[in-house]
């Protein structure tokens, strides 16, 4: 797996997953919607630590700064 994810890139995601979290343990979300978040939040942390989104690999998407 070659990285394609930038910084900003990995903070945003990780941000996000935090927010959905919240919003799961503070009861604003509920339900289906909250399990489908809450998976999606772990596919965000997951791909910000490898710093590979798989989703980017077929449309040739690196956020990643050029070495």
């Amino acid at each position: 797996m070659k990285k394609n994810m930038g910084t900003v890139d990995k903070v945003i995601r990780i941000l996000v997953a935090v927010v959905v979290v919240t919003l799961y343990f503070t009861n604003i979300i509920s339900g289906t919607l909250a399990i489908i978040l809450l998976a999606l939040s772990a596919i965000f942390i997951v791909t910000s630590f490898l710093s590979f989104c798989p989703l980017y690999l077929p449309f040739a998407i690196s956020t990643r700064k050029k070495e």
